[in-house]
């Protein structure tokens, strides 16, 4: 496999082909074949798969990465451009150096693809090395696509990739092929939002429809061969699907769990795929048990633990999607023969009514950590009087029977929750009070707008925790915060020209430390930081005793009615 030209190889490389001769002992050299399938990139056309031999040397602490080539024969063989070798190296003691040994800057080619800048080796790859070998902590999840064939997800995905160009998912084209079907299956996405990927998965002839509790925009540019339903789901039997064979539930939230049992009581036959986000719980919110986990590994395992239940093989892997959230949990086989389907049922009502009787109901509905970062899911209200008689009664079992009363779905309009829809009037009072706070904390000078600032006498005031903020706000303030995602530091951070919120603590912002990022910004927000300027008061000449730290040139608000400039933002906004 190494090439006779010598002279052109790495010295490494040299090193590697000693250790290699018969009349040497190889130290238990591992050789490994692999495919590298490279992702779609705009300004490079060529996205074939390369094949690389690496091989580890245990003994000297190497792993060397070896590209292939075919020649004209259709035999691989190694190329002589872009061989790189990772090397750990024990200095002394306990300590240990690891290095990044490549080819000459002449044979290295960087595609921007495959191979980085021999730079990003050394500045990006290295630290990341070092990083990783030092931690002891194992990843809770499996590697990414583990039940799927890598090669298809990655031309599948491409292909996807480029023709609708956003980011998908594609789910069951190897289960089709293992049972043998031409035909190509049924879909419901439950809590479809946007519609997305019913969109796509409709566009390649799978024949489905999406359903959300809220209609979206987006949804009229779809047109009529996308299917897509505004309905609120309820976990009861006028909600299955006897002829779909999968249930999806991307991002379901309060539905989540409820999948697996949907998929169970809809038909025999019937699939399902979860991509688990926010944590609920049948009835609402879901509470924790096991502090030893993770919140989500937690969470993961209790969705897990419903689909076996419910009688499912689940199978578990993580997607490669730019989310923190991408484990998916796949039920398309069943533990019983259907003849059983009558006693598997009473089971899976069983452990339903369990876990209400064991967790008790919250009613609870600011849901704070329960929520991710782009989700805002309203938590199920149960009424306390249907809460008492779920205690006593089992599941109705009538010809239409609620599998658990009281359970409601999200709200048809979603709340803005996010301090910016509180009134403007109630969240200027909440800021001249916490401003008073910090600034009467300090006493190192009294008030007086007579001083100059530039004696660097102008009065910042103290830092104080959140708690202590809060222990100084009255009640009904504080209940009017609590309604909202972030409470009172969302609403703190909202006001970005007064305050400053570092790890818990809120302080006034000084503008005269305010760094200029050394980042370039984007041409739109070079442009919407002009149009934004001297169109808004500044708060500090308005209410700081001491007027604005800055001067009325170098301030980005404006210092008195007189500057202030019509938003340029605001017409455009009326006047698209």
């Amino acid at each position: 496999m190494i090439a006779q030209e010598d002279c052109e190889m790495p010295a490494f490389i040299k090193e590697l082909r000693k250790e290699t001769q018969p009349e040497t002992d190889a130290h238990g050299l591992d050789a490994v074949l692999r495919t590298l399938f490279p992702k779609s990139h705009p300004h490079h056309c060529s996205t074939a798969p390369r094949k690389e031999m690496v091989i580890k040397d245990t003994f000297n602490g190497t792993v060397t990465f070896l590209p292939l080539e075919k020649n004209d024969e259709g035999k691989y063989q190694v190329k002589k451009c872009n061989i790189y070798q990772i090397r750990l190296t024990h200095t002394k003691d306990d300590e240990w150096s690891v290095s990044i040994l490549t080819s000459s800057p002449e044979n290295w080619i960087a595609d921007g693809i495959v191979y980085p800048k021999r730079t990003w080796l050394g500045n990006e790859l290295l630290s990341k090395l070092a990083k990783w070998s030092t931690e002891e902590k194992q990843s809770e999840f499996k590697s990414t696509l583990s039940l799927i064939s890598v090669a298809k997800y990655s031309t599948v995905y491409q292909e996807l990739k480029q023709k609708y160009k956003e980011m998908v998912k594609i789910l069951w084209e190897e289960e089709r092929a293992e049972k043998g079907l031409s035909k190509k299956q049924s879909f419901v996405d439950l809590g479809c939002g946007n519609g997305l990927l019913v969109h796509i998965l409709s566009n390649e002839g799978y024949p489905g429809r999406g359903i959300d509790v809220r209609r979206r925009k987006i949804w009229d540019m779809y047109g009529p061969q996308t299917h897509l339903e505004e309905c609120a789901i309820r976990p009861d039997d006028s909600y299955l699907f006897p002829n779909v064979d999968w249930l999806i539930g991307n991002h379901s939230d309060e539905l989540t769990p409820w999948i697996p049992v949907i998929a169970a009581r809809s038909s025999y036959s019937c699939c399902y795929f979860v991509l688990p986000c926010c944590f609920f719980d049948f009835h609402g919110k879901y509470n924790r048990r096991q502090s030893q986990k993770t919140q989500y590994r937690e969470y993961l395992d209790f969705v897990t633990e419903v689909g076996l239940e419910c009688g499912f093989s689940v199978e578990e892997d993580c997607l490669r999607i730019p989310s923190t959230k991408r484990v998916c949990l796949i039920g398309k086989s069943r533990t019983y023969p259907p003849l059983q389907e009558d006693r598997i049922d009473k089971q899976r009502t069983q452990y339903i009514n369990n876990r209400q009787s064991c967790t008790g109901v919250t009613s609870d509905k600011t849901v704070g950590s329960n929520q991710c970062d782009n989700h805002h899911a309203v938590n199920s209200v149960v009424d306390q009087a249907v809460e008492l008689e779920c205690a006593a009664d089992e599941t109705k079992t009538d010809d239409d029977r609620v599998w658990l009363p009281g359970f409601q779905p999200r709200e048809k309009v979603e709340q803005v929750r996010n301090c910016a829809a509180l009134p403007r009037d109630f969240v200027d009072d909440v800021v001249l009070t916490v401003a008073s706070l910090l600034l009467n904390a300090t006493q190192e000078k009294p008030w007086d707008r007579t001083l100059d600032v530039r004696l660097n006498t102008w009065n910042k005031g103290e830092s104080l925790s959140l708690r202590e903020v809060a222990e100084h706000l009255d009640k009904e303030t504080l209940k009017r915060l609590k309604n909202e995602y972030g409470g009172l530091q969302t609403l703190l951070r909202n006001n970005h020209q007064v305050f400053e919120v570092l790890n818990g603590r809120v302080h006034i912002r000084d503008w005269r430390e305010e760094k200029p990022s050394k980042r370039t910004k984007p041409e739109v927000k070079q442009r919407f930081s002009a149009e934004a300027f001297k169109t808004r008061l500044c708060w500090f000449f308005m209410h700081h005793p001491d007027g604005c730290c800055l001067t009325s040139e170098s301030c980005s608000y404006a210092h008195g009615t007189e500057e202030l400039r019509q938003s340029q933002v605001m017409k455009k906004k009326k006047h698209p």
